[in-house]
């Protein structure tokens, strides 16, 4: 079987991180999680308040970092699962263009939840700092992040896995997996 490029994007706090580490546990790929890098390269780095500048230089290079590895996981036959967020367009355009040239046909995993659902996610994952807690997100920091998201068109759900939870319950790939949307 080959390997397969899985692209995990959606909102904050959607649970893109708790769905990216169980597909990657069912189908045996290596997880890539930009949250994970980024904290543990930069945290301890970081000095008072997350200043928007900073973070998305850092992230850029985690970003650049992540996909060279995840190329070369993906050349030696493994399946990857990259949670980068790819909450822009311009993101997500990006990550089509970069598998394009590997001549790789992404599975694209669209994860969702209602904006007061995400709100109270992030507030108690602030406050249980459990498994999924990487850094506080602040409320003014959730507001910036719902400001720079654009949802995908029709277009980019075309063959996507869907995981919209309403519930509040963390999203996860089900055993039997969702159909992608044609």
């Amino acid at each position: 079987m080959p390997a397969t490029l899985n692209v995990i994007f959606g909102p904050c706090a959607a649970g893109k991180t708790t769905y990216a580490h169980a597909l990657a546990r069912r189908e045996g790929a290596v997880p890539f999680v930009l949250d994970e890098w980024g904290a543990r390269l930069f945290g301890p780095d970081l000095q008072g308040p997350i200043e928007f500048a900073w973070m998305l230089e850092r992230l850029g290079r985690c970003n650049q970092l992540i996909w060279s590895t995840a190329e070369a996981v993906l050349a030696a036959g493994s399946s990857v699962v990259l949670d980068t967020g790819g909450m822009r367009r311009a993101d997500r355009d990006r990550i089509r263009q970069m598998a394009d040239a590997m001549g790789l046909s992404p599975q694209w995993h669209f994860v969702d939840a209602p904006q007061e659902v995400r709100r109270a996610r992030v507030a108690e994952r602030n406050t249980a700092k459990g498994e999924t807690f990487v850094m506080e997100v602040t409320p003014e920091m959730f507001e910036m992040l719902e400001a720079v998201y654009e949802p995908p068109a029709p277009a980019e759900l075309e063959g996507a896995v869907l995981s919209l939870g309403d519930d509040g319950g963390a999203a996860a790939p089900a055993a039997a997996q969702p159909e992608a949307v044609d």
